[in-house]
């Protein structure tokens, strides 16, 4: 009983209209500014990552400003499409398929981020072989700029109330609107901070004090293997999809079987970074 009083107790969700504002039939939400401000600041900060010279081997980056212009075009697609057709294949098949209207409901927060990495990946082989760029320099540029779009896209499931946590009575929980009566763990803010703020950071430290990017793969294995370890430790509290639950012995969930194949790629890139940097600088010896 009391633990229920405590759970009662805590804070209410804060009063936050997914909808910006509206002209006529067209709504403007705050769910799609964020994958917009997201991908827009991505844009700027991997621009300047190809511009400075000192970040890359002699002779700079392969990649031009223009590359990065062109290829906005592109990311965009495939995180969207990526996202979306990701999300109704791992989480949602059954309901799309007796309504397929459905599929067109990104509003509602249907984006996989498995589903828009592999949109991601498919985008950047395509236009990384249409330009002859290196494939793992772009790997790096793009995987060392997503954590700021995961940061605007976490913050904006928190404001449209999805993806709750689990029950709990710790101070900083929020009793949403759509999660029943009692607390929840905010995850959604979990996931901004770790695989948005901490990962940025993780990365621009390697980038800037380490010259990562001068180790082909080393950044965007970095980046692949530590979303998966935040995401599996995230699923621990996270309130797993309703009509998927818990897939294996009670604590297994879809979030934690879609990043173990990460985790095992990221670990791989780390290990070969220094292979493609020796074999680079090879023919320059």
């Amino acid at each position: 009983m009391e633990q229920t009083a405590t759970l009662l107790s805590l804070m209410a969700f804060p009063d936050i209209d997914p909808v910006i504002f509206s002209i006529g039939p067209l709504q403007i939400r705050w769910y799609g500014l964020a994958y917009v401000t997201g991908i827009l600041l991505g844009w700027r900060y991997a621009r300047l990552l190809v511009e400075n010279r000192r970040l890359w081997p002699e002779g700079g980056s392969r990649i031009s400003a223009l590359d990065i212009d062109d290829f906005l075009i592109w990311a965009t697609v495939g995180i969207v499409a990526g996202g979306r057709i990701g999300y109704i294949l791992f989480y949602d098949f059954a309901a799309v398929s007796a309504n397929p209207l459905r599929a067109l409901e990104i509003w509602n927060g249907g984006m996989s981020f498995h589903g828009g990495l592999l949109g991601t990946l498919a985008a950047m082989i395509l236009f990384a072989h249409k330009r002859r760029i290196p494939l793992f320099n772009l790997f790096d540029v793009v995987c060392a700029v997503v954590p700021v779009g995961l940061f605007f896209g976490r913050v904006a499931n928190f404001i449209n109330a999805e993806l709750w946590g689990k029950l709990t009575d710790v101070p900083w929980a929020f009793v949403f609107p759509t999660g029943g009566p009692f607390a929840r763990h905010p995850t959604q803010l979990y996931e901004a901070g770790l695989e948005g703020l901490l990962l940025l950071a993780v990365l621009a430290w390697l980038i800037y004090r380490h010259q990562a990017l001068r180790s082909p793969g080393l950044v965007s294995g970095v980046f692949v293997s530590g979303y998966a370890l935040s995401r599996i430790f995230v699923e621990f509290y996270r309130e797993p999809d309703a009509h998927l639950g818990y897939l294996a012995g009670g604590w297994l969930t879809m979030g934690m079987v879609l990043s173990l194949p990460m985790l095992a790629v990221g670990i791989w890139a780390i290990a070969t970074a220094g292979s493609r940097a020796r074999s680079n600088a090879r023919p320059h010896a």
